[in-house]
């Protein structure tokens, strides 16, 4: 087995277990390589999460990102016969800083980051994965572009309860994200490509929906495969309640 997309407790506040423990679970479940890929430091006071800012704020950040760096290469010369450990790192991108404060990091530390996981968790600088009111805060704070958005709504207990143009836009917003984080960076592995919907699982993004919306998502698809990356099937989404992994079964069955 794979897997190229993994935290720790000890570098991730939303994960548990130290980095050493992670390992050896995985060696536990016979992975044959294993990708370390925590999180960059973000940059700006405003884009903390709860709780971040009394464990040291932006400088606690940065430090945590080098101690990882670090241990995840102490620790692969440690267990390098029984697994095949890579060390990479997951993208944020909130603004355009972020993008070139990870071209600044692959310069300094070219020789200890192997790949890159590609991955978008804010739209318009407001997290979509947090929680599900901050989610509607990101959603709502889109202006509607037209009224015929083409965005369906779910079935009954997933209603959608916003507007579908401002959800139309959102989406927009998020795909070209997307596709401007994977022209700079160009990440082996493109994560949760679907991360937009989480908390709307039933939000169908297939050909169903408008042309618009649909051509951003072959779009980024057909470019993540010019250049030859990877797309996870990441297993996190079990935990938050949909039936599948990211992405879901509608993307995977997109014809690039």
């Amino acid at each position: 087995m794979h897997s190229h997309h993994s935290h720790s407790g000890q570098f991730c506040t939303h994960a548990q277990g130290d980095l050493e423990s992670v390992i050896n679970e995985a060696i536990r479940q016979k992975f044959k390589i294993f990708g370390l890929s925590e999180h960059v430091p973000r940059y700006r006071d405003v884009d903390l999460y709860p709780g971040e800012q009394p464990l040291g704020g932006l400088f606690h950040l940065r430090q945590l990102f080098s101690s990882y760096l670090v241990e995840s290469h102490r620790l692969r010369s440690i267990y390098s016969s029984q697994i095949d450990i890579i060390v990479g790192l997951e993208t944020e991108l909130i603004t355009t800083r972020d993008l070139d404060e990870v071209e600044s990091i692959l310069r300094i530390h070219k020789d200890q980051i192997e790949y890159l996981v590609g991955s978008v968790h804010h739209a318009n600088e407001i997290p979509i994965d947090f929680d599900e009111p901050t989610w509607r805060t990101a959603v709502e704070s889109f202006q509607a572009e037209n009224e015929s958005s083409g965005v369906t709504t779910p079935p009954p207990g997933e209603d959608l309860d916003l507007d579908d143009g401002k959800v139309a836009a959102y989406l927009a917003s998020y795909f070209d994200a997307q596709l401007l984080l994977m022209q700079r960076l160009h990440p082996e592995v493109i994560g949760h490509f679907d991360l937009c919907r989480l908390y709307r699982p039933g939000l169908r993004l297939d050909s169903s929906i408008s042309s618009d919306i649909f051509s951003r998502i072959e779009r980024n698809i057909d470019y993540a495969i010019s250049y030859g990356a990877l797309f996870e099937l990441n297993a996190a989404a079990f935990r938050k309640g949909w039936a599948t992994s990211y992405p879901g079964e509608d993307i995977l069955n997109v014809s690039p």
